[in-house]
């Protein structure tokens, strides 16, 4: 069922604060190591790999040692500030040990609802991908805000992800959180909790099975991971939802080893 998962060539992987973040709020190096390991190999192949990262306020949590993330707007815009240049300087480290080379771009959500705007990011991604350059992307939270009168947030990475893969007609976007994938429950509270290998649709039945946001660093949750999905399936792509723990799992999903749940359209349990 998952055999097709070995021929996809454009991938968008994101890659959520958990897997970035150890829990004591350290940075977790070996993750990003491994990340920066996997995501070249996948280039060399020939594969086509957009990095989709969170991480901003949680890496800048650590540099300046503060131990509880603010509520005020303005001081996680900061915070965020300083975390996107440390993650962007990990980033680099880590992918230049391996001789690939990556480009930044921070995006807002007027930057693909305008036309001309939306045009300009494809043309970029699309000549990055073509030198085989892997674009390291986030959203731009210094300036991102979300009013009335004027919304320029995503409201999280995983909405990003999903649009993302959608403008530049992705085969696949890779999720990786701290979950193993989409449960009938939460398996932190349920032991009966049943993994779901595929989902086909995302319809009330399945929302009513998200919980909450489980990660302190992180604000995506379970539901935005399914609207995530939704997204994918109108646009006749797939998504797998995965484990990040470690980022190696990523080989398993494009072998077609079961692992992680699939959203995809033809998808059956």
């Amino acid at each position: 069922m998952r055999t097709f998962l070995k021929d996809v060539k454009r991938i968008v992987i994101k890659i959520g604060t958990s897997s970035l973040i150890h829990p004591n709020g350290k940075v977790n190096f070996s993750g990003i190591d491994q990340l920066a390991f996997v995501l070249t190999d996948l280039t060399n192949q020939g594969k086509e790999i957009i990095l989709v990262s969170s991480g901003a306020i949680g890496v800048g949590l650590d540099k300046l040692q503060i131990s509880k993330r603010p509520s005020e707007i303005p001081a996680q815009q900061a915070i965020a500030a300083v975390g996107q240049f440390e993650l962007m300087h990990y980033y680099n480290q880590r992918f230049f040990a391996y001789n690939q080379q990556t480009a930044q771009v921070l995006m807002t959500r007027d930057i693909v609802e305008f036309p001309e705007s939306r045009k300009n990011v494809i043309n970029t991604l699309e000549e990055l991908l073509k030198m085989s350059i892997i674009p390291i992307i986030n959203e731009n939270d210094t300036v991102a805000v979300d009013e009335m009168d004027h919304s320029t947030k995503f409201g999280d990475n995983d909405q990003l992800s999903a649009i993302v893969a959608e403008i530049i007609e992705a085969d696949l976007l890779i999720m990786l959180s701290d979950i193993d994938g989409f449960y009938s429950a939460n398996p932190y509270t349920n032991k009966k909790a049943v993994l779901y290998k595929s989902i086909n649709k995302i319809d009330e039945a399945v929302m009513a099975k998200a919980g909450g946001t489980v990660s302190s660093f992180g604000t995506g949750g379970m539901v935005s991971k399914l609207k995530a999905a939704e997204r994918i399936l109108k646009s006749q792509s797939a998504m797998v939802l995965a484990n990040g723990k470690p980022p190696r799992i990523i080989f398993d999903i494009l072998a077609g080893n079961e692992v992680g749940t699939l959203f995809k359209e033809d998808a059956h349990e």
